[in-house]
């Protein structure tokens, strides 16, 4: 039997550090997707990448996002940032006081929901509370065959593994009885640091509507192409919609990302590059398209700066300083440092 939680309202999360420096109604805040640069074959491109994500934390960005991607699928050309998310997210913990750490995505349907929880809460109190939890069902078919995980399965995998994960997060001991394991009496630990942690399911990962809408605390949606005339009210109707779906009407938040090529021209108009997976544009075009996603109810804009072609700590710099200012982040709860 599974059990059937639903996604908490935002005052479930009134003491959590992280996703109090991300998200508040009507407001949008900036984010970095990791790796900075793209693995090419030679460790070095990440060589830095930590120090500039310390510089993230005392420049007031609201969260690093990391990527969760076990097997090299050079189909993909994309290797994430090489390390596994929570060694990763560890690391930077020790390395940051405020920044939230989020995961955009760990993939729930290759990881059993036990190890999950245990590392998902070791992070969260290691950071004072910061984990932000990106989760999804997995994009590549090609990594299920070595965790002898049906392809199409993965929708229903998802949806057992979020019910398994929150059951075992909760207070006490947990009574568990379903398709990936049984527990009678033993309890997970430790707990999170607040009581509970923000799960954000990402795309639809396999799931119709109106589950995310029940059982998301955040959605993580890819933006419906808001270079166009018609881009900014799609994505309006789509959160819209998710949000009218949500059972209490509170407060849940919406996120988007965006792969970036920010050049120097303040004035570069937003173009479509790479088959339109890569937005070029100037500074003044970035903050435009950032308000129309603040308007049409988006809370945190995560962006990739891997395709760009300048150093990435001068991007970050002119974000930092040009940018930062129109989408500060939340002050919030402060974050607890590490304590163990």
């Amino acid at each position: 039997m599974i059990i059937d939680t639903s996604g908490a309202s935002s005052h479930a999360f009134v003491r959590h550090a992280g996703y109090r420096r991300m998200f508040a109604p009507g407001a949008l805040t900036l984010g970095i997707f990791l790796p900075l640069r793209f693995y090419q074959g030679d460790m070095r491109a990440l060589a830095g990448q930590a120090d500039l994500v310390a510089a993230m934390d005392r420049q007031g960005f609201a969260a690093a996002w990391v990527r969760d991607i076990p097997l090299y699928d050079r189909r993909f050309g994309d290797a994430g940032q090489l390390f596994d998310p929570w060694t990763y997210l560890a690391y930077l913990a020790a390395r940051t006081q405020t920044l939230a750490l989020a995961t955009g995505s760990a993939i729930f349907t290759l990881r059993h929901p036990v190890d999950l929880a245990k590392a998902a809460a070791s992070i969260d109190q290691l950071s004072g509370g910061r984990l932000v939890l990106g989760t999804a069902a997995g994009d590549r078919a090609s990594e299920f065959p070595a965790y002898g995980v049906p392809h199409a399965t993965r929708g229903e995998r998802y949806a057992q593994a979020v019910h398994m994960f929150r059951q075992l997060l909760r207070p006490g001991p947990a009574q568990i009885s379903g398709p990936l394991g049984s527990l009678d009496g033993l309890e997970l630990l430790p707990k999170p640091a607040a009581g509970a942690i923000p799960l954000v399911v990402t795309s639809s990962s396999g799931q119709p509507l109106a589950w995310i809408g029940r059982h998301a605390d955040g959605w993580l949606t890819y933006p419906e192409a808001t270079h166009t005339p018609d881009g900014p009210r799609r994505l309006a109707d789509k959160i819209r919609a998710w949000r009218a779906c949500i059972p209490d009407g509170g407060f849940r938040p919406h996120m988007c990302n965006e792969w970036l090529d920010l050049v120097d021209d303040a004035d570069y108009p937003r173009t479509p590059v790479r088959s339109g997976y890569v937005l070029r544009t100037g500074r003044k075009g970035l903050i435009d398209l950032l308000g129309e996603w603040r308007e049409a109810g988006v809370n945190h804009a995560a962006l990739g700066i891997q395709h760009g072609q300048r150093p990435a700590a001068q991007v970050l710099q002119e974000l930092a300083e040009e940018v930062l200012p129109h989408f500060p982040s939340h002050a919030g709860m402060p974050a607890r440092g590490p304590q163990w």
